[in-house]
């Protein structure tokens, strides 16, 4: 039997890597840090975000009727709130109350008022060639309908009574604009309700998702913003409301009666759309009232000219200073901006938008820059 000397020294250790023991070269620097896999991995997120914005803009429709949604269900929380308040309902059945109240007041708008809005549209749709033989008395209008024909087509056009298919592709086209707008009210609808009786859920969950230390902050602001937003959507309805009254009273006075319902509902309408809404009524109102009568045209331009001063001026004001503080030239930039991205729902919801914005930068950024 060996026996080994304890003071003899030590055999030398095997190396931890025998194939990197320096025949073979020293090791290379890590590829994670080469240019190559740098490109290859920032090629790829560049390729994995075109992806994920091209599946967003698929859906883009579908997250308009959301945003919509969510927007209509902000509105109508001031009324649920209200019947929570007052009447000391659960907040379940101030739903319940408030979206039977809603669904009620279309069905009784859709039965007494839509029949006499078509019968209207049809009366203007017979008075119409009246009105272009009218138009053909002027001699500079006879001048310029002799060079490009422009009556007689817009004549032949109306009596044809196929504009609307023009518009929308035909028979099935029409068909097919009705029931895309039926499915999308109904899931407007389903949505606003969901989002209406979740919505102080989903707001918490939202809210504790920010940090324990500026949750209370957070809830505030958020609060805040959801308030802001159900104030201008009422505020809306109560200048289109305001506006087509007005403008019902003032039609049947100065004599356009046969038409006023149906103008009056056109002016409420295009007045809910920022800006350009109230003009466009105007400008329709008016150009009918022209072809109807001169006097009466220059009584609807004068009419809507001093009433869209008092709304712009003293209506508008009083209504939204308590939902929305937003600058004149902010308001135009927003909705100008969001008539370009979205169209009419984007014009919408630029303001209260511009507003929430407004307000996180006051509360934000420029309070933490002043503590500076």
């Amino acid at each position: 039997m060996r026996v080994e000397d304890p003071e003899a020294p030590a055999a030398p250790a095997a190396p931890a890597h025998p194939a990197y023991d320096g025949h073979l070269g020293e090791l290379g620097a890590p590829l994670r840090r080469s240019p190559f896999v740098i490109g290859f991995f920032g090629g790829l997120g560049v390729f994995l975000a075109w992806w994920l914005g091209d599946l967003v803009v698929s859906i883009g429709p579908t997250l308009v009727l959301v945003v919509v949604s969510m927007f209509l269900a902000a509105g109508l929380d001031p009324a649920v709130r209200f019947f929570e308040r007052r009447a000391g309902l659960r907040r379940s059945w101030a739903v319940v109350v408030v979206i039977v109240g809603v669904l009620a007041a279309l069905t009784l708008f859709t039965v007494a008022i839509v029949p006499v809005i078509s019968d209207q549209v049809a009366s203007i749709t017979r008075n119409a060639p009246g009105w272009l033989d009218s138009l053909q008395e002027n001699q500079r209008v006879q001048e310029f309908d002799e060079k490009y024909g422009v009556i007689d087509k817009v004549r032949e056009y109306i009596a044809g009574g196929d504009y609307a298919g023009g518009i929308f592709g035909g028979v099935l086209g029409v068909g097919l604009a009705v029931l895309s707008a039926l499915a999308n009210t109904f899931v407007v609808t389903v949505l606003t309700l969901y989002f209406l009786s979740s919505l102080q859920t989903t707001k918490t969950a939202l809210y504790r998702l920010a940090p324990d230390s500026r949750r209370d902050r957070v809830t505030r602001l958020g609060d805040r913003i959801v308030e802001g937003v159900g104030g201008y959507v009422s505020g809306a309805f109560i200048v289109a409301l305001c506006a087509g009254l007005t403008s019902l009273v003032f039609l049947f006075v100065i004599g356009l009666g046969e038409y006023a319902v149906a103008l009056a509902f056109v002016v409420a309408l295009l007045d809910v759309i920022p800006m350009i809404g109230a003009t466009i009524g105007a400008v329709l109102v008016t150009a009918i009232g022209f072809a109807t009568e001169p006097k009466i045209g220059i009584a609807c331009a004068i009419f809507y000219l001093v009433y869209q001063q008092l709304e712009n001026y003293v209506i508008y004001p009083r209504v939204m200073s308590r939902a929305v503080d937003v600058p004149g030239a902010v308001t135009v930039i927003a909705a100008l901006v969001g008539a370009a991205l979205l169209g009419v729902v984007g014009a919408l919801l630029a303001i209260p938008t511009a507003a929430a914005l407004l307000m996180l930068t006051r509360e934000v950024v420029v309070r933490r820059q002043d503590a500076r």
